[in-house]
């Protein structure tokens, strides 16, 4: 039986990637797509994900458009590293299929109350605005949630939008705060693990012979390196948010720690900073899976794969 999900999303060309690696995996069933702003805003964001979702052959998929801001502050976006789309890179026909009907909190509340307790995973690529604002505004709603696999934060790497903070966190330290005191199990992709899921030159050129997905997938990986290159004097770019799909694929291509994160909400100089007790010093008690480490070939083999059957 297919494992049933809900993506909530700020397309960014990594998230692009793991929506068509998702929508390329038979073992998931997309309820949802929830698009948040966060890398561009909500309009942009929620273009971005019909764009992919139709890039794919899969206009089936209902597509939300949820919270247009943080929780308690000012949207902070990331044009400088995504472009002025989101998706920049190839050119991609503006996207014929409808926006669903209704906002994509109610949805995500709806669809929870709909399924049988323990049945719905949540993968959030982007800030938690939506998925915070769900479970305090429907609290009955989190205890039916199987499981969350996001992406955000970091402990090693630390910060890639401050000194101390990773974007998505960083965004809406609010929103974070609640999920991860949720109580819900966590598996958490922090920077640590996803830069070292790396592009190279080689996996670059894999994806663009594969198909024409492939090569939207080539192009967008073009763009996005251009900014990670230089700013980490790496090969190539972490392909950051595809790691979530990957782990409900293939879990055995990580390796993690179950620790104690909280959220730093409160000051300006370490807003957003995931304070993760790695080395279990505190004694607060485990509330998430921090992962720290992935078979690079193996993730980028499965990406290649499933993009193929696209």
């Amino acid at each position: 039986m297919a494992r049933k999900i809900i993506i909530d999303t700020d397309p960014g060309q990594d998230d692009a990637v793991a929506i068509l690696l998702a929508l390329a995996s038979d073992e998931l069933e997309i309820l949802g797509i929830t698009a948040v702003a966060g890398n561009v805003p909500l309009d942009l964001t929620s273009k971005n994900a019909r764009i992919v979702c139709e890039l794919a052959g899969r206009s089936d998929v209902k597509v939300f458009a949820g919270c247009d801001r943080p929780m308690g502050r000012d949207l902070v976006t990331a044009e400088h590293v995504h472009g002025k789309t989101g998706l920049d890179g190839i050119e991609l026909p503006d996207p014929v299929m409808q926006m669903a009907d209704g906002h994509g909190v109610d949805f995500i509340i709806d669809t929870l109350r709909a399924q049988p307790a323990g049945s719905v995973t949540l993968c959030p690529l982007g800030p938690l605005t939506n998925i915070g604002t769900a479970f305090q505004r429907a609290p009955d709603i989190v205890g039916k949630v199987q499981g969350i696999v996001l992406m955000g934060g970091a402990y090693f790497e630390v910060g890639n939008i401050t000194p101390a903070a990773e974007f998505n966190i960083y965004v809406d330290p609010e929103a974070a705060d609640i999920v991860f005191k949720s109580g819900v199990p966590l598996v958490v992709m922090p920077l640590d693990v996803t830069h070292k899921a790396l592009t190279t030159r080689e996996r670059v050129e894999r994806f663009r012979k594969i198909n024409r997905v492939g090569e939207a997938v080539a192009s967008w990986t073009e763009f996005f390196e251009r900014f990670d290159k230089e700013k980490y004097g790496s090969e190539g770019a972490p392909l950051h948010d595809p790691t979530v799909i990957a782990y409900l694929l293939k879990p055995e291509l990580f390796s993690g720690r179950h620790i104690n994160v909280e959220i730093e909400t409160q000051s300006p100089l370490t807003r957003g900073m995931t304070v993760a007790d790695w080395w279990r010093v505190t004694g607060r008690a485990p509330n998430a899976m921090f992962i720290g480490d992935l078979d690079a070939d193996g993730f980028f083999g499965l990406l290649a794969d499933r993009i193929a059957r696209l």
